[in-house]
């Protein structure tokens, strides 16, 4: 819901015309916060999905979240 008033405002702002700089910070801001929501994310898959995968004994389910974490790094790691 926080993401969702910040990017509200965003547009708010843009459709007022408000300062340039103004909308840049609150976009840093909302990127800041979907990157946390990511974080939280990804703890959980990992807590949960990833460590069951383990657990299992299963190679090929190991190998499957290992190939999805992977893919998950890299496209986090192309926005940077």
């Amino acid at each position: 819901r926080r993401i969702e008033g910040q990017v509200a405002g965003i547009r708010r702002m843009v459709e007022e015309g408000a300062y340039c700089v103004d909308i840049l910070v609150q976009i840093a801001a909302a990127q800041g916060a979907l990157g946390q929501a990511g974080k939280r994310v990804l703890a959980g898959h990992m807590e949960s999905c990833v460590t069951d995968a383990f657990a299992s004994g299963d190679a090929a389910a190991r190998r499957e979240k290992i190939d999805e974490l992977l893919d998950v790094f890299e496209r986090y790691g192309r926005g940077k």
